[in-house]
This record gives C-alpha cells, sequence and structure tokens, in this order.
C-alpha cells in the first residue's frame, strides 16, 4: 500500500494470499465479519482502491481468486454501507431467508445493523464502494433537516442496468476510471468532498429506502397527477380489501401506466406499495397502542388475515418480530420513566 502526501487521500494496492489477511484488511474498511472458504490455499485477495479521508469513502475493484463466503455476525456494529457490482462472476446475498442473485447488471448493498451473508464466486471482480454509517447518516439528516428516528435502510439489490440506481453505478464507475488514470486532481480535498458528497446523497435518492417517502415530500418531488389519486386512494381504504382494478379505476389510467409510475417513483407495484403502507401502518400502531391492543387484532384491522405470513412479511420489512417492535418499544417507555 502506498499513501499520498495529503492526509486527504489515500491510494490503496493491497494483495493477500491469506484467508486471515485477506479478513483483516477489509474489516478494517468496512467493519468486523467473518470470511470463509472451502479453499484457503488458493485464496489471492486483490484490492485497488481510494480511499477520500474527508468522510472516508473508499472506491475501487476486489476479489478474492476462490470462492468465498461473507458472513456479518455483529451487524450492530459492522461500519459502512458496503456496494458492490461485479463486473465478471457473480455473487449472492442472503437476507431474511431470501437468496438474491449479483451478477453485471444488478448490485447489492450490505448495510449496518442486518444480519446478511454473501457468497462470491471466485472468478468474480467486482466493484466496491464502502460508505461509513456516520456520513451515510449525517448527508441523510441534512437533506431531511432533522435527526433520524431509525436507522438507514436500502432494498438490497440495486439495479444497474436501468433507472436512477443504473445512472449512480455509471457515476461510481467513472470516478474510479478517473482515479486509475490519473490521481492528481482527486488529491485536493475541497474536490472530493464534493465527489463524496454527490455520492451519497445521489444513492440515498436513487436507491429505495425507508426515508424515500419522506425525502419526496421534504424535496417538492412531483408526482403525476393520476399517481397522486392513486396513492390518496390506497391511503384512504387501506383496511378495506382492495383489489388492483380499484386502485386502476381510482387513477383513471391504464395499468400499464400505472404500474410504470409506481415502478419510477416507488420501486413497487401498486399491491406491493399497499401492502408496505399496511405494513408500516401496523407498526405505527404497534408502537402507539401496543400494549392496549392485540397485535393480531392490530394486523387484522389493516386487512391482514394471515397471521404466519404477515409476521414473515413484516420481519422482511422491518428485520424483527411484530412482538420485538412491542418488547423493544416498552424497554424504551420504562427506562425514560
Amino acid at each position: 500500500m502506498s499513501s499520498k502526501a495529503d492526509p486527504q487521500f489515500r491510494d490503496i494496492r493491497i494483495d493477500r494470499y491469506d484467508l486471515e489477511g485477506a479478513r483483516t484488511w477489509m474489516s478494517g474498511i468496512c467493519g468486523p465479519h467473518r470470511l470463509e472458504t472451502a479453499t484457503p490455499e488458493r485464496i489471492r485477495f486483490h484490492h485497488t482502491a481510494n480511499v477520500f479521508k474527508s468522510m472516508a469513502t473508499t472506491l475501487g475493484t476486489i476479489e478474492y481468486g476462490t470462492d468465498v463466503t461473507v458472513d456479518i455476525e455483529d451487524a450492530e456494529h459492522f461500519s459502512s454501507y458496503s456496494l458492490s457490482l461485479p463486473l465478471v462472476g457473480e455473487q449472492e446475498l442472503s437476507k431474511n431467508g431470501t437468496l438474491l442473485k449479483s451478477n453485471r447488471d444488478q448490485g447489492v448493498i450490505i448495510s449496518p445493523n442486518e444480519n446478511q451473508m454473501l457468497a462470491i464466486s471466485g472468478d468474480c471482480r467486482k466493484v466496491q464502494v464502502v460508505i461509513t454509517r456516520a456520513a451515510m447518516s449525517e448527508s441523510l439528516e441534512g437533506m431531511l433537516q432533522r435527526p433520524l428516528d431509525a436507522p438507514l435502510r436500502f432494498d438490497s439489490v440495486m439495479d444497474a442496468v436501468d433507472g436512477a440506481s443504473a445512472s449512480w453505478w455509471r457515476m461510481a464507475r467513472y470516478f474510479i476510471g478517473e482515479l486509475e488514470r490519473s490521481s492528481a486532481l482527486f488529491e485536493q480535498v475541497t474536490f472530493t468532498r464534493d465527489i463524496e458528497s454527490s455520492l451519497i446523497k445521489g444513492l440515498i435518492l436513487a436507491q429505495p429506502n425507508n426515508y424515500s417517502d419522506e425525502l419526496r415530500d421534504v424535496l417538492g418531488v412531483k408526482l403525476p397527477h393520476y399517481l397522486v389519486r392513486a396513492k390518496q386512494y390506497i391511503h384512504d381504504n387501506a383496511r378495506e380489501a382492495l383489489h388492483l382494478e380499484d386502485i386502476e379505476a381510482a387513477a383513471g389510467v391504464s395499468r400499464f401506466k400505472l404500474f410504470e409510475a409506481f415502478r419510477k417513483y416507488f420501486a413497487l407495484s401498486p399491491m406491493a406499495y399497499l401492502k408496505k403502507y399496511r405494513l408500516n401502518a401496523v407498526r405505527q400502531d404497534i408502537l402507539e397502542h401496543g400494549l392496549a391492543r392485540n397485535i393480531s387484532e392490530i394486523a387484522m384491522g389493516w386487512g391482514f388475515t394471515h397471521m404466519g405470513r404477515f409476521s414473515a412479511e413484516y420481519r422482511k420489512l422491518f428485520d424483527e418480530a411484530p412482538s420485538t417492535t412491542l418488547q423493544r418499544n416498552e424497554a424504551r417507555r420504562l427506562r425514560g420513566l
């Protein structure tokens, strides 16, 4: 590894041929994790990257040379958001019992506070961008103009072909390419600070997350009038037995146009948006009235009729069971007494 004279910039060229050396190095970049492989003798770990130290963002490429598995065993102390997009090869993210494929057409995000496992093929060489949790929170708080009341959670799969997320990947790859050619301009902290800010804010705006709806309101993103009608209809009737035809009729446009708008602005289908709205409403009711009302009663009041399916969907969205939400909220209330 070599270091530039400017303390705000670091140029990384790292090779490791042992499992522990690779794990230790990446733990220092991303946070504590477990690295496993059935063929440790084949490890040919290579990390080429640059660190912009004003906010400690790392951009570069990484490969392990053999099949490996990255296991986030201490999710609470995992200190960064790690985004990766294969240039060749593939990887698979396991999260909440779901397997998510990642190849050159779609990247994945490993986030703090979430238990995840990433299996990386031996031929995988990938772009990796690592943004610290502190920098991400600071940028989001600035955009919202308020402190965060919950950790920032992104949808795990990030499209690299279409839409805003694909634009973000192209921007990240452009900067990585420029850094490989010459780092002279990038040694200026006044310049790299703005690049980091653009990457972080661009990610928050491009990739669906649990603050996307609020950001749209705060930033004044104007939705098409028919989408506003559909959204309001869902909100007003979310306790009822809604069907896609009802939402379509309220919007007054074709099903294709309705789906296209929901995908563009919410990255969800209309019925998936309805389900997510109901789950958030259930969570809010649990936080406000959980001790006075049964969780099943609250869920049924928001249109959930199958409790096992409801619990699985709740856990998938919030990374905890409904009962855990209730218990944690009660413990917080008692500490405040």
